[in-house]
């Protein structure tokens, strides 16, 4: 943008996850400064692939204005006609990265907003900036809402409101034919591991880490680093054994360079709960009613599915949007 799975969740939320990876086979990776596309299969099977348009002329999927749920919307954001996204720095393929021109933000989270921002009436306005900022722009209402792969937990959820619309699983990426094999706390023991700082692949892995250290296994050495491409480098390198990412991510960096792979997904909620994405907004502030009543609208209509099967991300879909799920729950400090 979440500890070991009960059997239950984890068959389900594992099994679908490695099915993505195994679908994110590419039938071609174009030079992104030729303005072309790369293709990934959506779905198991052959013939399955879809074109990635990577071009700033997206042609997006469009939906129409509904106005029995724009009304929802606060007025102060009606008012002002625009509706203020914000995400994390763009890089992040399939999620929100940049096009061949180096300005325009595509990928799954922006075509979904897209497809909010129009049924709400609002014209979408992107802000991009580093993940601290997102909630430093939503708790001074800079910001409307975030969509950025961002996981519903308690201890967000004291601050924030949330209209989820993807389940949220993590993926362990290492260097192609490294034989690991990542099940639990264990397997990680000892072992070099990157994730980003403040998000919650990072809370997962320190909870692990505590998990070893209590079992009389070796902690985990936690690494940060400022950039993907630091960390690519690194893994590269064998300077760290595994990077803890989105599993979107991570299955779509594997596909397109061949040089790594998923050993490993998790739920990103925990132990017997499926994490789930959500669009985030500052408590109380009267607009997630209107963004679920959005994204249940893009679900029924089917642009919201055309939307995953775009970017390959179809075994995340969820069936309706909800509001304030339980989340990842709170741990002791």
């Amino acid at each position: 943008m979440s500890v070991s799975l009960s059997f239950n969740v984890a068959r389900r939320s594992t099994a679908a996850a490695l099915g993505l990876a195994a679908a994110l086979v590419l039938a071609g990776c174009a030079n992104p400064s030729d303005g072309g596309t790369t293709e990934v299969a959506a779905t198991k099977g052959a013939g399955s692939g879809t074109t990635i348009n990577l071009s700033p002329d997206q042609n997006r999927i469009t939906t129409g204005k509904v106005d029995s749920i724009a009304a929802e919307v606060p007025e102060r954001i009606r008012e002002r006609g625009t509706l203020e996204i914000v995400n994390s720095s763009t890089g992040s393929a399939p999620l929100g990265f940049f096009a061949t021109d180096n300005k325009t933000v595509i990928g799954v989270e922006p075509d979904l907003a897209h497809l909010v921002a129009e049924v709400l009436g609002l014209e979408p306005h992107f802000n991009s900036v580093s993940w601290e900022n997102i909630f430093v722009g939503l708790d001074s209402a800079k910001y409307d809402v975030g969509i950025s792969n961002i996981t519903v937990t308690e201890e967000r959820k004291e601050k924030y409101d949330f209209a989820t619309y993807r389940e949220d699983n993590l993926g362990f990426e290492a260097k192609k034919g490294s034989g690991l094999k990542i099940t639990g706390p264990a397997d990680v023991a000892g072992r070099t591991v990157a994730v980003g700082s403040g998000t919650n692949q990072e809370k997962l892995l320190v909870e692990w880490s505590k998990e070893n250290e209590t079992a009389g296994r070796k902690p985990v050495d936690i690494k940060y680093y400022q950039s993907d491409s630091d960390t690519y480098l690194a893994l590269q390198s064998g300077r760290i054994d595994l990077y803890l990412g989105p599993n979107p991510n991570a299955a779509y960096h594997a596909a397109s360079t061949g040089k790594t792979e998923v050993v490993g997904t998790y739920s990103g909620a925990g132990a017997t709960l499926q994490g789930l994405i959500a669009a985030t907004t500052k408590k109380d502030s009267g607009l997630v009613k209107a963004l679920a009543g959005a994204l249940d609208e893009i679900i029924e209509n089917g642009t919201y599915a055309k939307v995953l099967k775009r970017w390959g991300l179809s075994d995340e879909a969820v069936t309706t949007s909800e509001i304030n799920p339980p989340g990842l729950p709170l741990t002791d400090k």
